[in-house]
C-alpha cells in the first residue's frame, strides 16, 4: 500500500503533471491550489509526504512548511521552486525541509527526490528534553557540549539508535559560534552509494539521467554552519575516500563536476556502530576514523540513567498534551515507578513514543500504573488478545497467527483512538508511517 502525497501547486497544469508522475511510480497523490487548502487537508487528514511550490497565491511555500513544522513535527516536506538558488535552499534546510527541486525537473529527478524523502522515513527524534536530567551520565554529556560547541574540530557522537545522538548535535550547533548558520542532517544508512554522493556534494548538468540543472549538495547547503552525518559507520569504503577528502581540504567536486568547490562546514557525525572494530576488520578507513572521532562523546543508554526516566517522562507527557491538545494529565508516582522499573532497549526514543500512546489512547487523564502496564503490554506482538478483534477470523493457535492477532488488535485500537490519522497512530506504535501501511496492508485492515 503505497503512502500519500500531498502536491501543493497553484499552476493546474503543472501540478497536474506532478501528480500525474507521481500516479505512475505508484503513489497516491491529490493536488491542492494553495497552502491553506493543503494545511487544511492534513489537518484532517494523513500523508506520508508534502511536495508544495514556493511561489503561491496566497501563503508560501515557506509559510506551509513553518505550519507543517509545528502541527505534525516530522512530516517531510519537499519544496518546488523555478526561483532556485543555494541562499533559497539554506533558508528552506533552515526551516526543516527535507529537499528542494528546482523547476523544470524531468521525471526521474522528481522521482528521485520523493523517493528518497519517504525512504528517509519520518519518524521524529526524540524532543530536546532528551537530554534533560539529574544522572552523571548525561550531565557528562551536556558538560561535553558545552565544551565542544565552541570550537570548530569534527564531533563523534556514539552510542545506541534512541540515545538521542541528532538531539545532541543540534544542541552542539545551537550553542556554537554557526548557530546563526543552517544545520543540514544526512541520514547516510538510508540512500544507496550512487544517491549518497550527490546527496552530499550535489551535481551539475547532465552529470546522469534526469540532472537536468545543477544541484547543491548538502556540503554546500551547510556552508557556514554544520552538517550532521548520521549513521557514518554505514558509509561504503569508496565514498569514504571521497568524504575524508571532503573533511581534510573542505573541498569536493560536484558529480560530474570538474572545478572544485570550497565550503566552510563544521562537521557533526554519528553512529550506533564499533568504528574501532570496523577499522580492524577493515570495513572503515582507519584515517577516516581519526579525522572524525576528534572529540568523541558517548550518549548513554537510557538503561544507563535510570533515574532520568521520571524526568524525561513528564517532560514527554506535558509536549504531547500540548499537541494533541490535552490538558490536565499526570502520571501517577505508581506510573512514574512502573515505567523506571521497565527495560527500553529502544531508549529516549522508545520512552517518547511510548508517553505519546498513552497520552493518545489513555481515556483518564491520570495514568495509572495500570495504564503503563496495559500498553507496555499491548505493544508486544507476543501478547495475545482474548478475542479475535471484530472483523478478523479466529487464529489457527500458531505462534504466528497469535502475533498478527495482537497486531492487529493493536493497530486497530490505534487507529480508533487516533480516529484514523494514521501518522499518529504510526507514532504511538512506535513505528514509521510506511511500516504501518506495509502491515495494514498484510493484516487485511479495512
Amino acid at each position: 500500500m503505497n503512502a500519500p502525497i500531498v502536491v501543493v501547486e497553484d499552476d493546474t497544469a503543472v501540478g497536474k503533471v506532478v501528480v500525474g508522475l507521481l500516479k505512475k511510480r505508484g503513489h497516491a497523490a491529490t493536488l491542492f491550489p494553495s497552502a491553506e487548502s493543503g494545511l487544511a487537508y492534513l489537518r484532517a487528514h494523513d500523508a506520508s509526504l508534502v511536495l508544495t511550490d514556493l511561489r503561491l497565491g496566497g501563503q508560501d511555500g515557506l509559510w506551509l512548511l513553518g505550519e507543517i513544522a509545528r502541527e505534525t513535527p516530522g512530516l517531510p516536506v519537499v519544496l518546488m521552486t523555478a526561483h532556485g538558488s543555494i541562499p533559497l535552499a539554506v533558508e528552506a534546510m533552515r526551516r526543516g525541509a527535507r529537499d528542494f527541486v528546482t523547476k523544470p525537473f524531468s521525471e526521474d529527478e522528481i522521482a528521485f527526490v520523493v523517493e528518497k524523502a519517504l525512504a528517509q522515513g519520518s519518524e521524529r527524534t526524540p524532543a530536546a528534553s532528551s537530554l534533560e536530567g539529574e544522572s552523571d551520565a548525561i550531565a557528562s554529556v551536556r558538560g561535553l557540549i558545552a565544551r565542544v560547541a565552541k570550537t570548530s574540530a569534527s564531533v563523534l557522537l556514539l552510542g545506541e539508535s534512541g540515545t538521542g545522538k541528532e538531539v545532541a548535535a543540534r544542541s552542539i550547533h545551537g550553542e556554537s559560534p554557526r548557530k546563526d548558520g543552517p544545520f543540514v542532517a544526512v541520514h547516510c544508512a538510508a540512500l544507496p552509494e550512487a544517491l549518497l554522493e550527490s546527496e552530499l556534494f550535489g551535481h551539475e548538468k547532465g552529470a546522469f539521467s534526469g540532472a537536468i540543472a545543477r544541484k547543491p549538495g548538502r556540503f554546500e547547503l551547510a556552508h557556514g554552519g554544520t552538517l550532521f552525518l548520521d549513521e557514518m559507520g554505514d558509509i561504503p569504503l569508496s565514498m569514504q575516500v571521497k568524504l575524508l577528502r571532503a573533511l581534510q581540504e573542505r573541498q569536493f567536486d560536484r558529480v560530474g563536476g570538474t572545478e572544485p568547490v570550497t565550503v566552510d562546514v563544521r562537521v557533526v557525525a554519528a553512529t550506533h556502530r564499533n568504528l574501532e572494530a570496523m577499522v580492524a576488520a577493515g570495513t572503515f578507513r582507519q584515517d577516516l576514523f581519526y579525522r572524525l572521532n576528534v572529540l568523541p562523546i558517548v550518549m548513554p543508554r537510557l538503561a544507563d540513567r535510570k533515574g532520568d526516566v521520571r524526568i524525561l517522562a513528564k517532560a514527554f507527557l506535558a509536549r504531547f498534551c500540548r499537541e494533541q491538545g490535552r490538558s490536565g494529565m499526570e502520571l501517577t508516582e505508581e506510573a512514574l515507578v512502573a515505567l523506571e522499573a521497565h527495560d527500553f532497549p529502544g531508549n529516549v526514543r522508545e520512552l517518547s513514543n511510548f508517553v505519546e500512546r498513552l497520552v493518545v489512547l489513555c481515556d483518564n487523564p491520570r495514568v495509572s500504573e495500570g495504564d503503563v502496564r496495559l500498553h507496555l503490554a499491548n505493544g508486544r506482538t507476543e501478547a495475545r488478545p482474548s478475542t479475535p478483534p471484530s472483523g478478523s477470523s479466529p487464529s489457527s493457535g500458531t505462534l504466528s497467527d497469535s502475533r498478527a492477532d495482537a497486531e492487529r488488535a493493536a493497530i486497530v485500537q490505534a487507529l480508533a483512538k487516533s480516529n484514523n490519522n494514521r501518522t499518529l497512530a504510526a507514532r504511538v506504535l512506535g513505528i514509521s508511517r510506511r511500516t504501518l501501511y506495509n502491515r495494514i496492508d498484510a493484516l487485511g485492515i479495512d
